[in-house]
């Protein structure tokens, strides 16, 4: 394989690329990946399609060839890199082949470049004592001690002097630092200790310890080159070697020491001694190391002073027992604080002066600033201090200038100070799951602990006050950096950069840090989860340590006498209390923490939700928070109530509290908790404070009227100022009283609160609080009842006995009566008039029983006095009379003996009347009723004289001659009396009549009437009439007159009533009254109506129907002269009434006598009914009277429904009414409307169960008849009523319905919709009753026939079709073409059978049609088949619906040439040009083939002499001896070959395919000469494409090395089914290829001959057997094909265990492929060549199994191939070359005729078998694809050359011919 490619990339907004080698020829077709990226390769020669790449911006172009091209994988690679796309690779093989070919190579490190990036991120600020400190507190050190070895100057001398203080400022002044030296009295090193020293990333073991990443360490070498370290008896020293790091180990027992030594040589001698800032940062770092870290003492020496000493001193823990309150478990569950301890810390320092000594120059260095000089040394030594550790220095800086500002001068005086702490610490018990302890052990190098602790560091308010000092000294400056003041630190070990977001420090050492240790790690997931959850542990500490402190809190407060008595804090405690408080509430203060905001919050989450409860400090001691309020001064009257102390409202914790509202100013719901609750009351003070405390809040809008009525109804106050104790519940206080109004001296309902604690509220306010003035009405009330009530009447304050309280009282309510409404007076003078409330000059008296001073009639009168003051509309709205009552004036002037002012005269009605007129005004409403009620005036007798006795005035009417007339009582009057009149006017309003009510005229008209006196009746009449308008006669409802006074027409003596007669006269049909004549024209003033209402007409004309035609015509008539009032429920109730008269037995009804019947408007129809007469009710009333029927239901004929509905419940009375063929056509229309019936599922049901369908049944011929020419004619058919379910439909089984028509109903035959109408109630078809069984005979040698009738179908069937409507069409012509073949046989047999008839009929056919599988039809035909059977068995299968004429006309197409057919109005034209261009081809390629033969016998010549001279060349066991396995066969062998390949079979079943457009007899050229198989035109199919460069051929050891590999890959199948699903991968190109993937399900059943049998679940199912038995049963077939695959895998040496069986029998799959393990079909075999086994020819069988195990054994290198694809052509050699032509295959057949040679017996005995069956060796794939036939016709052609080459004994294995013809068709076999 030799090739160029050159590849030109150049930068492009939008171009194209393009490939120019053969290589990529082959990858032309586009994998799904390659499509995605928009890429399309060309192929050598430039075409029209254009590539565009719109991403990447690249262009590819073809250049001048300039580089051979690499193998297969690495182009591959190559244009993997250039398309940016994937290409399949097996990188496992080539992992494979690196493995057992590749040189082991060690990796290398550079040491020293590895120690330096990571100390780049390691801890800054002094980390090398950091790790040493913390490694001596893993050891278990309670002591180190940290010297700094000093240098002296070479510049300026040592003093000479013995002072220390001169000597030691010379040290730190001039000296240089020489080396560090740290001693611990830990734990000796031990031999893993030793070890682990020497290893990087190597960190403790033990999960204890703090250390994790073993880098710690390693710190050192950032300031010394060669650490030395020194431990008991041993010592180490590292050293270097270029870049890298050695050891040197050894005993030292002469100075052997109990203590651990490091000694750091400097790496730079020049650094100065730190002093002054540099050294105090340094004492800050050591002091903060002692805050966690487990050590005693640490001390810091320079040379031999002693510079500090730092020392901490712990009593021992003390137990806290944890709250129950507060849970224990993180949130996430994975901590669990289960023990905390409190211990006190005591930590003291002693150090020299020489720590706040610095000079301000130095000069010996040459440098202007020393102090600069000396920081930059210290941050080059120590990484680089951060900005942080710069910070701090400039601190100390300022600090020592603040400390003393002048020289200090012996700087070797020792100062002491001393701090104090208290720690708190949690044992934490983890829970981890597995995946998270693995991940933490990878992050940490050890597992997870189980238990860690957690520490809690902070200053109680005792601890520090005694820490503080008076002014500020060294002391503060070094505590104060383990000292939390405004925030404290997360410690692991040592003190990180992360603040905790309170005052206090948190000691975590299970954190995980990040590689610098200055942070926490919170970017991994599981890290991340497992310091989340150390988090949250803190937090739980931190409010275990709140809860601690409040408990302090809560033992302190129990020495106050006011807590212990229950009250609150007085001002003096709380100075005591505040302070401490104050400082705890700074310390738990929490505020973002830094630089992770979320670390913080984590804690502070966990603090809060770890427990619901949360006590604080206030006025009443330690209560929970949630009980605690913020309170205003002016609330001092509710003391009860935990409230803030003022001082601590603005301490750090209660701010946040307050800020976040947590903690809320005092609600109302707060104070009547507390007025509810206390066991006092108010004081009067304290209600005023109230009260104005509630309006305030009032006006300012923060409360609502509703919580207003809540403090007021549980506020209880003692009014004890007037010395009454008067108890005030403002529950019952409803009203303040108005001065302006009421008194405040006035006696005041208790309702009422007493005016002096509102006088300072306005009117809004006391509206706010709810309180309503006082009303006057109110007040009076609860005086004269409420008193009376509770026995209060008796005193001054009583208005009955005590007059000077009365005229009060009356005073008052006379200055507010003109504001009383009309209401409240009403009420008071009802309240009043019963009572003795007025004075008088004869004592109290009611209202009622007092008079003015003006009424003078009589001088014993109860004449007022004393009420000079009240207003006289007051008292006579009281009831004060201004006039005599009635009574006195009918007792003492109607009375004989007394006289009107003086005259013994008798008075009469009339001067009663007329004195009545003059006081009229004055007299009271009740005097009014009672005259009204009283008899005072006489009635006049018929001569005008006063009657005897008097009557009430209601009781008499006016007296005039009208009134007279009608009888009625009138009032006696002497004179003329006139209505206009002053006594007129008066006698009116005391109820004098002027007319009669109308009830009592009808009575005076109707007693007439009875009574006959027709004079008085008329004249009652004619007043009603007259003054209808004038009295409001009109505004009577006359429907409710119940009295009958109205004549009625035709009888004097009858009355009515006016809602019972009527004007129109035709009312009188229905029997209603008709008002007399003469009074019609008053119809409206009498209240009559022209017509009763609809409803009674209705009722009427149901109650009475019609008796006859006649009457029916007149009512009818009328009804519908009104039919605009009949309203849709009117028509739903007469159209069901039988209302409607018929004749019986359908005659007329008429008046004469005739019987009737009636029937409802909705069962009768109008008109003469014609032919339906007699079924259904017909009649006819006239055009007038039949409007009223339609509008009530009636039709004038049935619809379909009811005719159905009819024929369902009487089908033999229409039966007999109408014969059959109407009876038919009534059936025809039933059938028609099944649309619309379908919807009535009760008529559906009734017609499928009724027996109303016509059927036909077919008697047998008579005896006599049977002789008859015609057997039809003496055949009877009788018509018979049925059920649908007896029914049959023939539909086209015309030929089946002759063999049992005696047996079976059929349907009417002469409408479709009639039989449709049919099947829709059940009836089955004549076909679904049929059972048929076909028998065939042998197949017949010669199909010509058969494929003629085939191709004269497909070609007819288009012309027939083409006339058919496309609705009735079941298949059309393509799928005639595709899915319908023909096959002759030597006879058919069919039996046919009804079910559930023992009846059979046999019979002899030329034609019938079979079904193969889901979509594939068979035509069998005899020999001497008659077109008419094949016609009918056509139509059937073409059409939905065939008929007999369908097949008649198919017949005649059939029959009929194309010519004649033309003449006959066809359009033939397009298949008579196919024909002739057919025919032409098929000249042309005969005239080739011819050409061919020749070609091909001079080739075989060639071939001959060549095969003779090879065998000259051939050792003595036959073989070749330069020939190897795997080898190609030479030149001369390849043109043999393919001479043979050219052999061209004969016979007519081949010439027959080539007119049909098969031409198998050419072989597609080998895929190494890339031929192509096609037609176009006239070309060569053979002829290669001169457009395309030839192929590359693969060498045999490339084809060597991939069977090599197919053959690794196989693996056995170990699951016990198989599942997958159908797929279909879409080929573009007519080459060989695998493009179908059918659905597999199959079960493991058992094993045979050691190889896995599984078996089709759906076989299974249907057969419902087992997998042993279906093994028992196939036994030896099973041994057989195990024989054959054995050899097989033997052949390509596959192993046993990746070959199984599998048996399916519905599909075609020859073999499949999963997963690399084999399957073979059993069931193939078992068809094909199970016989020829058992006959002892295994030759075929080998042959096609091996060809079918090749061809899966290259889907083990690529599952979806082609012949063009990359791997397809390697394939495709691979199949067809090396699985024949190397390997053992040869020995394995030499061995073969060996063993025959010997007497052995052989299975692959070599046999002639020219059956179809036996030469379908096909190729098969294992991702369910197809093969073309250019690939099945190459393995044939090697499997015949092969075999013949081996066994040149046997005629030919394989025919050509019948070979070629079998599997030409079969080139879109699906195998998988």
């Amino acid at each position: 394989m030799s090739g160029l490619l050159l590849v030109s990339v150049t930068r492009n907004p939008r171009t194209s690329f393009t490939l120019h080698n053969p290589f990529c020829d082959r990858l032309r077709r586009r994998s799904p990946r390659q499509k995605e990226h928009g890429v399309r390769l060309k192929s050598g020669k430039p075409s029209s399609r254009k590539t565009e790449v719109v991403k990447p911006s690249l262009s590819v172009k073809p250049v001048k060839p300039a580089v051979p091209v690499k193998p297969p994988a690495l182009q591959t690679s190559l244009f993997s890199r250039i398309t940016g796309m994937a290409t399949r690779l097996d990188y496992d093989a080539l992992r494979a082949q690196a493995v057992e070919t590749g040189n082991d190579e060690a990796v290398t490190v550079n040491t020293r470049g590895l120690i330096d990036k990571m100390l780049a991120r390691y801890p800054r600020e002094w980390s090398t004592l950091r790790e040493l400190i913390q490694n001596a507190a893993d050891a278990g050190a309670s002591r180190v001690v940290i010297k700094i070895e000093t240098s002296p100057s070479v510049r300026v001398p040592s003093p000479q002097t013995e002072d220390p203080s001169t000597r030691l400022k010379h040290v730190l002044q001039h000296h240089t630092i020489s080396k560090w030296v740290v001693e611990n009295n830990g734990q000796r090193f031990r031999p893993e200790d030793w070890a682990r020293l020497k290893e990087i990333a190597n960190g403790n073991p033990d999960e204890t310890k703090i250390g994790a990443f073993g880098v710690g360490f390693y710190s050192v070498f950032s300031m010394s080159e060669n650490p030395f370290v020194s431990s008991g008896s041993e010592a180490i020293e590292f050293y270097w070697k270029g870049d890298a790091l050695f050891t040197r180990r050894f005993q030292h027992g002469v100075f052997q020491s109990t203590d651990t030594t490091f000694v750091l040589p400097m790496r730079d001698t020049h650094i100065p001694v730190p002093h002054g800032p540099e050294l105090l940062t340094l004492c800050q770092f050591l002091t903060r190391s002692m805050a966690f870290v487990g050590l005693e003492s640490i001390e810091l020496c320079i040379d031999d002073w002693r510079i500090l000493r730092l020392q901490k001193f712990m009593p021992g823990p003390v137990n806290i027992d944890i709250p129950t309150h507060v849970s224990c478990t993180s949130s996430d569950r994975l901590m669990r604080v289960s023990k905390v301890t409190q211990d006190a810390i005591q930590l003291e320092a002693e150090w020299m002066a020489a720590l706040q000594w610095s000079t301000s120059l130095r000069t010996d260095w040459g440098i202007a600033a020393a102090s600069e000089t000396t920081t930059k040394k210290l941050t080059s030594m120590f990484n680089k201090l951060p900005k942080m550790l710069n910070q701090s220095i400039e601190k100390a800086e300022q600090d020592g200038k603040r400390v003393s500002k002048s020289t200090v001068e012996n700087v070797t005086a020792v100062y002491q100070q001393k701090a104090f702490f208290h720690v708190i610490k949690a044992v934490v018990e983890t829970s981890v799951g597995r995946e998270l302890s693995t991940e933490i052990q990878r992050a940490r190098k050890k597992a997870p602990p189980k238990a860690t602790t957690v520490s809690y560091l902070s200053q109680s308010y005792d601890e520090h006050t005694a820490s503080k000092t008076e002014k500020p000294t060294m002391a503060s400056k070094l505590f104060e950096s383990v000292t939390p003041t405004a925030t404290g630190y997360i410690y692991i070990g040592f003190q990180t950069l992360q603040t905790t977001g309170l005052g206090a420090h948190l000691s975590i050492p299970a954190l995980i840090p990040t590689v610098e240790r200055e942070h926490i790690d919170l970017s991994s997931n599981h890290i991340n989860t497992w310091n989340i959850g150390l988090l949250r542990a803190a937090g739980i500490l931190t409010r275990i340590s709140w809860t601690s402190a409040m408990a302090d809190f809560r033992r302190q407060q129990s020495k106050y006498a006011s807590i212990s008595q229950g009250k609150a804090f007085t001002a003096k405690e709380l100075t005591e209390i505040v302070p401490a408080a104050s400082l705890a509430y700074e310390t738990f203060n929490w505020k973002p923490a830094g630089p992770r905001s979320d670390v913080g919050q984590y804690v502070e989450k966990a603090f809060w939700s770890c427990s619901p409860e949360f006590e604080i400090l206030s006025t009443r001691g330690i209560v929970p928070y949630k009980n605690v309020r913020i309170a205003p001064t002016e609330l001092s009257f509710i003391d009860e109530l935990p409230v803030v102390p003022e001082p601590l409202l603005k301490a750090g914790l209660m701010k946040s509290l307050r800020d976040g509202g947590d903690l809320s100013e005092v609600q109302i719901e707060d104070i009547v908790w507390v007025l509810e609750n206390s066991k006092r009351t108010r004081t009067p003070g304290e209600l005023q404070q109230l009260l104005v405390y509630l309006a305030g809040r009032a006006r300012a809008t923060t409360i609502s009227r509703g919580a207003i009525r809540s403090v007021l109804s549980v506020a209880v106050a003692t009014d004890d100022e007037d010395g009454s104790s008067r108890v005030i519940q403002l529950s019952q206080i409803k009203n303040h009283v108005d001065p302006n109004k009421i008194p405040p001296d006035m006696p005041l309902p208790p309702t009422t609160i007493p005016f002096k604690y509102t006088k300072t509220l306005s009117k809004f306010d006391t509206d706010a609080l709810g309180l309503q003035e006082l009303h006057s009405l109110d007040w009076i009330r609860w005086l004269v009842e409420d008193q009376s009530t509770s026995g209060q009447t008796a005193g001054k304050h009583n208005m009955e006995t005590n007059p000077a309280f009365a005229s009060s009282v009356l005073r008052v309510l006379s200055k507010n009566w003109s504001s009383l409404n009309a209401e409240s007076k009403a009420i008071l003078t009802s309240l009043l008039d019963s009572r003795t409330i007025i004075p008088t000059k004869m004592g109290m008296k009611r209202p009622s029983e007092a008079y003015f001073s003006s009424v003078k009639v009589f001088d014993d009168l109860p004449v007022i006095q004393d009420l000079a003051n009240v207003k006289e509309p007051v008292l006579a709205a009281l009831g004060v009379r201004k006039t005599l009552e009635i009574g006195v004036v009918l007792e003492r002037l109607m009375d004989s003996s007394s006289g009107s002012h003086g005259t013994g005269s008798k008075w009469s009605h009339v001067d009663l009347i007329k004195y009545l007129v003059s006081v009229w005004p004055d007299v009271p409403e009740r005097d009014r009723h009672r005259l009204k009620g009283t008899p005072i005036c006489p009635a006049e007798t018929s001569s005008g004289e006063p009657t005897d006795h008097k009557f009430q005035v209601t009781k008499l009417y006016e007296p005039t001659d009208s009134l007279r007339r009608l009888g009625l009582p009138t009032l006696q009057w002497p004179a003329t009396y006139h209505p206009e009149s002053k006594e007129g006017k008066l006698l009116c309003t005391l109820g004098l009549r002027d007319a009669p009510p109308y009830s009592e005229l009808i009575q005076i008209i109707a007693a007439a009437g009875q009574a006959r006196d027709t004079s008085l009746r008329d004249y009652g009449i004619r007043y009603l009439i007259e003054h209808h308008q004038s009295k409001r006669y009109n505004g009577l409802s006359t429907a409710e007159v119940k009295t009958a006074f109205l004549p009625v027409h035709g009888s004097d003596d009858k009355l009515a009533t006016p809602s019972d007669c009527f004007t129109t006269e035709r009312v009188g049909l229905l029997g209603f009254a008709l008002l007399s004549k003469h009074l019609h024209q008053y119809a409206p003033q009498l209240g009559v109506q022209s017509d009763p209402p609809m409803e009674r007409c209705i009722r009427r004309l149901l109650r009475k129907p019609p008796q006859g035609k006649r009457q029916a015509r007149e009512i009818f008539a009328y009804m519908t002269s009104r039919l605009g009032l009949i309203t849709n429920d009117h028509v739903n109730t007469l159209a069901s009434a039988k209302i409607v008269p018929v004749g019986m037995d359908k005659k007329p009804a008429d008046d004469e006598g005739s019987r009737l019947r009636y029937t409802t408007p909705r069962m009768c129809f109008l008109g003469d009914g014609g032919d339906f007469k007699n079924i259904f009710d017909f009649v006819d009333f006239g055009p007038e009277a039949n409007m009223f029927l339609l509008r009530c239901g009636s039709k004038n004929e049935p619809s379909v429904a009811e005719i159905a509905h009819l024929l369902t419940q009487r089908p033999a009375k229409f039966l007999d009414e109408l014969d059959v063929s109407k009876y038919m056509d009534i059936l025809v229309q039933v059938a028609k409307a099944w649309d619309r019936l379908k919807s009535d599922t009760s008529l559906v049901e009734a017609m499928r169960k009724a027996p109303f369908l016509l059927a036909a049944k077919q008697e047998a011929a008579s005896e006599d008849m049977k002789d008859q020419e015609n057997e039809e004619e003496g055949a009877a058919k009788t018509w018979q009523l049925a059920k649908a379910s007896e029914i049959i439909i023939i539909g086209d089984d015309i030929i089946n319905y002759q063999l049992f028509k005696s047996y079976v109903l059929a349907a009417p035959q002469q409408d479709e919709s009639l039989e449709d109408f049919y099947i829709h109630l059940g009836a089955p078809t004549l076909g679904s009753l049929i059972e048929e069984r076909q028998k065939f005979g042998d197949f017949t040698s010669d199909q010509t026939l058969a494929l003629k009738l085939q191709s004269m179908i497909h070609e007819r069937a288009r012309l027939y079709l083409h006339q058919t409507p496309k609705e009735s069409i079941r298949h059309d012509a393509k799928w005639v073409e595709k899915s319908l073949s023909v096959q002759a046989v030597r006879s058919i047999v069919v039996r046919t059978s009804l079910k559930g008839q023992n009846i059979t009929h046999t019979q002899h056919k030329t034609a019938t049609l079979h079904r193969e599988g889901s979509n594939k039809w068979i035509i069998y035909v005899t020999a001497n088949y008659e077109i008419w059977d094949v016609s009918q068995v056509l139509s059937h299968l073409l059409l939905r619906r065939s008929k007999p004429g369908d097949a008649m006309m198919l017949e005649s197409i059939l029959r009929s040439d194309l010519r004649s057919l033309q003449r006959k109005g066809l359009n033939i034209d397009k298949i008579l040009r196919q024909k002739e261009r057919e025919a032409k081809i098929a000249q042309e390629m005969h005239q080739e083939q011819l050409e061919q033969e020749a070609r091909a016998r001079r080739e075989r010549e060639l071939a001959e002499e060549e095969s003779e001279r090879q065998r000259g060349l051939q050792g003595p066991d036959g073989r070749e001896k330069d020939s190897m396995p795997g080898d190609f066969p030479g030149p001369s062998s390849a043109r043999s070959r393919d001479a043979e390949d050219d052999e061209e079979p004969q016979g007519f079943l081949t010439d027959t395919l080539k007119k049909w457009g098969f031409d198998f007899g050419r072989k597609p050229q080998s895929a190494l000469t890339n031929g192509e198989a096609h037609t176009n035109g006239n070309k060569d199919i053979r002829s290669p494409d001169p457009k395309k460069p030839p192929l590359p051929v693969a060498t045999p050891q490339q084809l060597q090395n991939q069977l090599q590999q197919a053959i690794r890959s196989c693996r056995p199948h170990t699951s016990s089914s198989i599942r997958s699903q159908p797929a279909v991968h879409k080929v573009e190109e007519m080459h060989a290829t695998c493009d179908a993937k059918p659905g597999m399900n199959i079960l493991y059943a058992g094993t045979t001959a050691d190889i896995r049998v599984f078996l089709d679940e759906d076989f299974l199912a249907s057969t419902q057997a087992s997998g042993d038995k279906f093994i028992a049963a196939n036994r030896d077939g099973l041994e057989h094909f195990a024989s054959v695959l054995h050899d097989c895998a033997t052949i390509y040496n596959v192993p046993m265990e990746s070959v199984h069986m599998f048996y399916d029998t519905d599909s075609d799959t020859v073999a499949f492929n999963r997963a690399n393990s084999l399957f073979f079909n059993y069931r193939i075999f078992q068809d094909e060549h199970l016989g020829m086994m058992q006959q002892g020819n295994k030759i075929k069988p080998i042959c096609r199994w091996s060809s079918t195990m090749a061809h899966e054994l290259t889907h083990n290198l690529e599952a979806d191939h082609n012949a063009e694809s990359l791997g397809g052509t390697l394939r495709a050699d691979f199949s067809n070359r090396a699985c024949w032509g190397s390997l053992s295959c040869s020995s394995w057949f030499a061995s073969s005729r060996q063993s025959a040679a010997n007497g052995i017996p052989v299975k692959a005995a070599a046999t002639t078998d020219t059956s179809a069956e036996a030469t379908d060796i096909t190729a098969t794939t294992s991702t369910e694809t197809s093969c073309s036939e250019g690939g099945i016709c190459k393995r044939i052609q090697t499997v015949k050359r092969f075999a013949e080459r081996h066994d040149k004994g046997s005629p030919g294995i394989i025919e050509s011919e019948n070979l070629i013809a079998r599997e030409g068709p079969k080139r879109d076999k699906v195998f998988r």
